[in-house]
């Protein structure tokens, strides 16, 4: 029985059809994971592995690398703030420590209701808009410390569902277009090319 529910099922198997090799799909399976838990669980990262046919530990190793993987819980909303070089100069340091007080956590820890995890990030790639805040992966675009707490009063007060989803949620909106796969249509491709493959191997070496 998967752990994964019946939405994060079929869109894994949707995953999974467009890659030749399981193992390929390690990383999207991995977001969908974490959609579901709001961060990599124990249980997620073994459902990925006996999807992708690699190891717990396989897994695990390649989500560590990644910053938009979290391996711990986390809160609702991850809330992450510059300092590198343009923001520092803005002040993201100082905005920083202002979150830091404000959300009653430390960087890196979780506030106590649970509802906010504080971060300090590297380049955000917004810094005409400097010092650079996120929360869940969306700009939020609050530079002084006024703006900074207006925001998270807003989330609080369940204002901002609409533009900020729970953590690990990427995309809220299915896509219509984009790529499908017809599965009988990519086995028998897959196939045919495996054929060809292999009668081309036998041949040289005749």
């Amino acid at each position: 029985m998967s752990y994964f529910n019946a939405d994060i099922q079929k869109r894994a198997a949707q995953l999974l059809s467009l890659y030749p090799r399981r193992r390929s799909a390690m990383l999207p399976l991995l977001h969908l994971a974490q959609e579901q838990d709001g961060y990599l669980s124990e249980a997620g990262i073994e459902e990925v592995a006996t999807m992708t046919g690699t190891t717990p530990a396989d897994v695990r190793g390649t989500a560590a690398f990644y910053d938009m993987f979290h391996l711990e819980p986390v809160g609702q909303y991850v809330v992450g703030v510059c300092t590198n070089i343009a923001c520092l100069i803005a002040g993201g340091e100082e905005l920083l420590e202002h979150a830091s007080k404000k959300l009653g956590c430390a960087v890196g820890g979780t506030s106590s209701d649970g509802m906010f995890t504080l971060e300090e990030t590297e380049c955000l790639a917004d810094c005409n808009i400097a010092p650079c805040v996120q929360v869940n992966h969306r700009y939020v675009r609050t530079t002084t410390p006024d703006s900074f707490d207006a925001m998270i009063g807003e989330i609080r007060e369940g204002k901002r569902t609409d533009e900020i989803p729970p953590h690990g949620t990427l995309i809220r909106v299915r896509r219509d277009g984009g790529l499908r796969t017809n599965e009988p249509e990519v086995v028998e491709a897959r196939a045919t090319t495996l054929k060809a493959r292999d009668a081309r191997v036998a041949k040289e070496q005749k």
